[in-house]
């Protein structure tokens, strides 16, 4: 069994910052790219960050120079350090991973369980 736990979520004002974190636990071989998806009241769920297993990095343009993935492969955790908040970056805040497990080839994409982010006055 491979899960996903998230962990960070908060209430902070305008301006100020959160860090979020996730660790995958399980029989893992191998993990390539790790992502933060993010989904907003009736909003679709949309791509905020990626990790690959090298370390590129790519980001949404709306949270570009504010917020920082990074992952340490040792620990099987991605963390993503959001700075400057905006109210618009409001949502349930998602890892995504995609997994080789033990004895296997081919990887699978895991989901976290979702972590809430509101940034109010």
């Amino acid at each position: 069994q491979v899960q996903l736990v998230e962990s960070g979520r908060g209430l902070v004002q305008p301006g100020g910052s959160l860090r979020l974190s996730c660790a995958a636990s399980g029989r893992i071989s191998r993990i390539f790219a790790m992502c933060w998806y993010r989904q907003a009241p009736g909003e679709q769920r949309e791509l905020v960050a990626t990790i690959t297993s090298g370390g590129s990095t790519n980001y949404v343009d709306s949270v570009k120079g504010r917020f920082t993935i990074s992952r340490d492969n040792a620990k099987n955790t991605v963390i993503l350090q959001m700075n400057s908040l905006k109210a618009e970056d409001t949502a349930v805040y998602y890892c995504n991973a995609a997994i080789v497990r033990v004895g296997e080839w081919s990887s699978v994409p895991y989901w976290g369980q979702g972590t809430q982010v509101t940034v109010s006055s």
